[in-house]
């Protein structure tokens, strides 16, 4: 993509504002229009809205340290994983990328609550947004956003699905295999 500071500079202003102020101020105005309508649906969303983004968080920052990944403007710029052993440790902390986390985790719990077509393009498109901005502005590589994205999917996901409004979209069972139990993930693509 090239070296271009102003460029790069723009999109991790993009990046911020999608996963940092807009959900901050989604929840909180939320939150402040349900107790105002008297609406609690509105507010469980927003309450919602505020644990996935500390769930995801509190996966976000030992996930960096353990894979220890540089970004793209460090070391050699290829992404290595522990590069130097634990000699120089933490070289990096580029995986998973915790705007994408953010992002996704927001947009899953607002797409699962409001499941119209509108909200959810909306919801998911910003979340995509704040994911190609963190690649456009040199933060992350692709795989780190495509992580991030998955995992703040997942963690929106359970947090609707903990306050017993299951996702009629995924399901999640235990099987058994010839190597031991594992865990299968479904997607209904019907709905």
């Amino acid at each position: 993509l090239g070296y271009h500071p102003k460029q790069q500079d723009t999109f991790d202003q993009i990046s911020n504002v999608g996963a940092v102020y807009v959900p901050i101020a989604a929840i909180a105005g939320g939150y402040a229009a349900g107790a105002w309508r008297k609406n609690d649906y509105l507010q469980q969303t927003a309450v919602l809205s505020a644990e996935a983004i500390l769930d995801a968080q509190i996966l976000n920052l030992p996930l960096k340290y353990a894979l220890n990944r540089q970004t793209p403007d460090q070391g050699d710029g290829t992404g290595r994983f522990w590069p130097h052993g634990t000699k120089t440790w933490p070289d990096g902390q580029s995986m998973p990328s915790g705007h994408a986390l953010t992002a996704w985790s927001v947009a899953h719990v607002v797409a699962a609550r409001y499941p119209g077509w509108g909200t959810r393009l909306v919801a998911y498109g910003l979340a995509t947004t704040v994911s190609a901005s963190r690649v456009m502005a040199r933060q992350h590589f692709p795989s780190d956003v495509v992580v991030g994205g998955t995992l703040g999917y997942l963690i929106g996901g359970y947090v609707v699905n903990k306050r017993g409004e299951i996702s009629k979209n995924f399901s999640f069972s235990m099987v058994d295999t010839p190597n031991g139990r594992g865990l299968q993930v479904s997607y209904n693509f019907n709905h």
